[in-house]
């Protein structure tokens, strides 16, 4: 069925609707109309990284973990998992009867939101800081979700459109102001790649005002430019309980009724929240149409038309077996993402660690056998949860001794009451002078970073003051580290750290964000050499003193901010990552083809182990006016370089990269193009970092 035919059946149903029936059906959790034989649907569900909030599920890495994968493909089959994971789960429910929240087809993912502030708490939610990337994945994970067929697998939505990324405590109140030039560089062309190009079924609206309209009651982002210049033909739905906002916070409404007309109004379909129970009222005011009532539910009617759900439809998702949650094929998906999206940031020759000789390993830290610090947020439950202890254990086997030791609570003073302060860290000390190597576990969990009301850093709302560790971990690192042992850190966050003098006196260090409920094993695997470290930075790791000289976290300007307008010399670049070999881009050439540039580069790797790399291709229009302070990401390829051998990479440019956006908005050709071709950024940092220089290319 194609979106006409299911539009024709949708508008022949509600047109058998009352108005009041209609208007119950904006609802997320929309009720049965029995006389017309149509079951109750909640439109709420969750799949960030996996199904999410309804039990059992393959828990892939965290979104930015995927990030740092730079791996579209993989991201493709996580999305086809998850929908298929989805499905079983949605067979299994309605054949009970059950039809409850977090059940249904409709997930609200993938986060496209751009990380512009390293001080964001949800910026693990989404895929980095750079537009392309973004929206590489983006796609990929949306048609991943929906599926080729005309019957969708699942519904993925875009969220949060648009210009969101904090404060947190301030979202419902606060007005992001954007100039067009940011909005059309930044905010937006993730969020039109997914329209256009994977055509996206939803697109969730932000809490936040953007240019002082509410984003989910938005003339300039919904109508003109959503459904106006895209030609969206999907379903909007608000964030959870926003509309509320226009008239509690953003005081651009003064009562319900008016709010959930205003909505409705400007386009936003589906309410998740209960202002559109007000809906009826306002009807009755004369302050929306019952045509406009009847063509949101014909939208998301269509919508459910498309996924093949409503009464008397079959398709071939129906037989998908509740079996293969958590099948063998998914597991090994999810594992291959955990190990492609650790970024081994510095390794001195420490890493591989050796068990070939008996050896005592100490693994100390709060995050070291802890579960929460797996999965971020937005997860499933997994049947098994492998820790970085517990991975290291299973995988040195009798080879190697391992001592534990928590070595202080993530946070707080103390891991327990009537305990004197770091009451850990003697412990700690005793386990690093009795390893011949100490792995240090340390960074946060989603109770220091995440969304506003469901973190435990209540006085912040989820986001960071600094790039700073807890400092109940700064004392634990600052008593293990000077005792002088080889030292491995493992960092487990969703965001910039600065590990400070820690890092300078570590050996090594292993950034494995959330890597999913059984990530501790792919984690083993990378330190025992198993594997090579292959992943990439999707965010730029800066100094925490260079916070100073940031833009306020209000300030939605995008100079000063992320890779590209930096002006300082950051700890870690975007694109930064190394490897156990030593993979370079010797030659590349660039041919002119129909729709842009054909970039073919050679890729050698001279180091002693085969690894997987990124080649990433950048773009700068040299003596151009509008163009960003530095090069900016434009393709990408994960390859695989075998030990002493080159292979070849290709890659495309579309001929859109080139261009840069004026003040207006307005994509121009302007200055003089040129790509650089390399395993990063063409900056000193990376070249310091590397040892490789980019490839130069002058169009």
């Amino acid at each position: 069925m194609d979106r006409a035919q299911a539009k024709a059946m949708a508008q022949a149903l509600v047109e058998q609707m009352t108005v009041e029936e209609a208007a119950g059906q904006l609802r997320y959790d929309a009720p049965a109309i029995e006389r017309l034989g149509v079951p109750a649907y909640n439109w709420w569900n969750e799949a960030l990284h996996g199904v999410a909030r309804a039990g059992t599920a393959t828990s892939f890495p965290q979104a930015i973990g995927v990030g740092a994968a730079f791996d579209p493909e993989l991201t493709d089959a996580l999305g086809d998992i998850a929908a298929t994971e989805g499905r079983a789960k949605y067979n299994a429910s309605i054949r009970q009867g059950d039809r409850d929240i977090y059940k249904g087809l409709t997930f609200w993912s993938p986060n496209i939101n751009i990380f512009r502030d390293p001080r964001w708490g949800r910026g693990h939610e989404t895929y980095g800081e750079d537009p392309c990337l973004t929206a590489a994945l983006g796609k990929a994970y949306v048609h991943g979700l929906q599926g080729d067929g005309e019957t969708l697998k699942s519904a993925a939505c875009a969220k949060h459109f648009a210009v969101h990324s904090g404060p947190e405590s301030l979202r419902h109140r606060f007005n992001a102001s954007a100039t067009p030039k940011d909005l059309a560089e930044t905010y937006l062309p993730a969020f039109e790649a997914l329209v256009r190009e994977a055509k996206v079924e939803s697109v969730m609206g932000a809490y936040n005002r953007t240019n002082g309209e509410p984003c989910c009651a938005s003339q300039t982002l919904m109508a003109d430019t959503l459904r106006g210049k895209w030609g969206f033909e999907g379903h909007f739905t608000s964030d959870c309980w926003a509309i509320r906002d226009f008239h509690e916070h953003h005081m651009v409404t003064d009562t319900p009724e008016e709010s959930a007309a205003l909505a409705l109004r400007m386009g936003c379909d589906l309410n998740c929240g209960n202002t559109y129970i007000y809906m009826m009222k306002a009807y009755e005011k004369g302050l929306v149409t019952e045509e406009q009532i009847r063509a949101s539910a014909v939208r998301l009617f269509t919508s459910r038309y498309l996924l093949g759900i409503m009464p008397g439809q079959r398709t071939e998702y129906d037989s998908i077996p509740y079996t293969v949650v958590e099948c063998g094929e998914h597991l090994r998906r999810a594992h291959q993402a955990a190990l492609e999206s650790c970024v081994l940031l510095k390794n001195d020759g420490l890493l591989p660690l050796s068990t070939d000789k008996q050896q005592v390993i100490g693994v100390i830290g709060p995050n070291a056998n802890s579960r929460r610090a797996l999965i971020g947020n937005y997860y499933g439950t997994s049947s098994r949860y492998i820790t970085v202890l517990e991975g290291l254990q299973e995988a040195v086997g009798d080879n190697a001794r391992i001592l534990y030791s928590e070595g202080c609570h993530l946070y707080k003073d103390v891991t327990r009451g009537q305990v004197m302060k770091d009451n850990l860290i003697s412990e700690a000390v005793t386990v690093a002078e009795h390893s011949d190597v100490v792995i240090l576990v340390v960074g946060l969990d989603e109770t220091l970073e995440g969304e506003e009301g469901d973190t435990g850093n209540s006085d912040a709302s989820g986001d960071k003051r600094d790039l700073l560790l807890p400092a109940s971990q700064r004392r634990m690192l600052e008593a293990v580290t000077a005792l002088g042992k080889p030292t491995v850190i493992c960092l487990m966050a969703g965001s910039a750290i600065d590990l400070g003098e820690y890092g300078r006196r570590a050996s090594a260090i292993l950034d494995v964000w959330y890597p999913g409920a059984r990530g501790g094993k792919a984690v083993a695997e990378l330190l025992l050499g198993k594997v090579s470290p292959s992943g990439k930075l999707p965010v730029t790791f800066y100094h925490n003193e260079q916070l100073d000289n940031m833009p306020d976290f209000t300030d939605y300007a995008m100079a000063g901010r992320t890779y590209r307008y930096f002006a300082g010399e950051p700890l870690y670049p975007f694109g930064y990552g190394l490897t156990y070999g030593d993979v370079s881009v010797t030659a590349a050439q660039a041919r002119a083809v129909e729709g842009g540039w054909q970039v073919t580069a050679r890729v050698r790797n001279d180091g002693p182990m085969a690894t997987q790399d990124v080649v990433q291709v950048y773009v700068q229009n040299e003596d151009s006016v509008h163009a960003p302070r530095n090069a900016r990401l434009c393709a990408f390829r994960r390859v695989t370089c075998p030990a002493g051998e080159t292979v070849q990479a290709e890659l495309m440019v579309p001929a859109s990269a080139l261009l840069v956006v004026d003040d207006e908005g307005r994509r121009v050709a302007e200055g003089k193009p040129a790509l650089y071709v390399g395993i990063g950024q063409p900056d000193r940092r990376t070249r310091a970092l590397t040892g490789h220089d980019s490839v130069m290319i002058e169009l």
